[in-house]
């Protein structure tokens, strides 16, 4: 599936960050500015999902329209329960809508997590254990990229399910 560029979009912004904190707040500053859907590759979900801000961003995001959706595509799921159970209450509440995917071994060799909102927006860190990292705001074509590639896991990946949470 195709990302259609929006029409009217002002020029491409591409910034690089170094810093965990300026990660996490962008993550935020992007989450209400989303109108459609956020995908997430990651390698795992950090305890960060699972902040009372994030948490109550991302509910009014998937309750703002029924069309709204949040993909999420990890390596790993072991410890998603114990470090993120506010997170997982969410994806219970909001399973038609959120959904959570595991990758086979095969792919647990790519190492550079990214989220994308919408078709223009994203967070792209270049290796999961640095936080050097880059933003690209209004950027269709570097967004369509990020979008090919999580289409891909999408596709290989296997609904993640964890010991008590059915639907994940």
């Amino acid at each position: 599936m195709a990302l259609t560029p929006q029409p009217g979009l002002p020029h491409a912004d591409y910034q690089r960050f170094d810093s965990v904190r300026q990660y996490e707040a962008m993550f935020d500053e992007l989450i209400p500015q989303t109108q459609r859907v956020i995908r997430v590759f990651d390698r795992t979900l950090s305890a960060s999902y699972d902040a009372p801000g994030r948490c109550d961003l991302l509910r009014t995001f998937l309750r703002a329209d029924p069309l709204n959706r949040l993909f999420i595509v990890v390596h790993e799921m072991d410890n998603v329960e114990r470090v993120c159970p506010r997170f997982t209450a969410l994806l219970q509440r909001y399973g038609h809508i959120a959904k959570v995917r595991q990758t086979p071994r095969s792919a647990r060799h790519l190492y550079d997590p990214f989220v994308i909102f919408d078709a223009s927006h994203y967070l792209h860190r270049f290796h999961y254990d640095h936080m050097r990292f880059s933003r690209g705001l209004n950027d269709v074509e570097g967004t369509q990229q990020l979008h090919e590639r999580f289409e891909e896991l999408w596709e290989a990946s296997k609904p993640a399910a964890t010991g008590g949470v059915v639907g994940l």
